[in-house]
């Protein structure tokens, strides 16, 4: 059984417009992200109904995902779907007096996926603890890194 719900945030000292700039530019997403490698976009502009390829990685092994966004409220939130696990990954972005606070969630409908992605996590990945622990520690990892970006301009 996965986590429904794994979930970091960040204070980003820039408008919510900036940050959107950077997070809604997907085809960035392999800057932020040390799981995914790579994802391409299938389209222009990105809106609701885009579509992805992700390559994904963790050390030697490297495998595809496919994804659609569900959800596209520019400068509020954007959220895609991956198809092969069914998990729904956020960003939510949250107006303060000092900026924007960030949210990275990564959402299991009542911490249920795929039957495939479940034993690939327990038999490559070492099991749905693990895996989830290093999802939150990768998660954060973006969070700084997408900060940096949209702090720089």
């Amino acid at each position: 059984m996965a986590a429904p719900l794994i979930e970091a945030s960040i204070d980003i000292n820039a408008s919510p417009e900036q940050v959107w700039g950077v997070v809604s530019d997907l085809k960035r997403m392999g800057e932020w992200s040390p799981q995914c490698l790579k994802m391409i976009v299938r389209g222009a502009p990105v809106s609701l109904g885009t579509r992805t390829i992700n390559i994904n990685r963790r050390g030697a092994l490297v495998w595809p995902t496919t994804a659609k966004i569900v959800r596209f409220e520019p400068n509020k939130e954007l959220a895609f779907r991956v198809t092969e696990n069914h998990t729904v990954w956020s960003y939510t972005l949250t107006p303060g007096a000092a900026g924007v606070t960030l949210t990275e969630r990564r959402e299991a409908a009542n911490g249920e996926t795929t039957t495939v992605s479940r034993i690939l996590i327990d038999r490559m990945f070492g099991g749905a603890d693990s895996f989830e622990a290093e999802l939150h520690e990768g998660m954060n990892e973006s969070l700084g890194k997408i900060k940096r970006a949209a702090e720089a301009g």
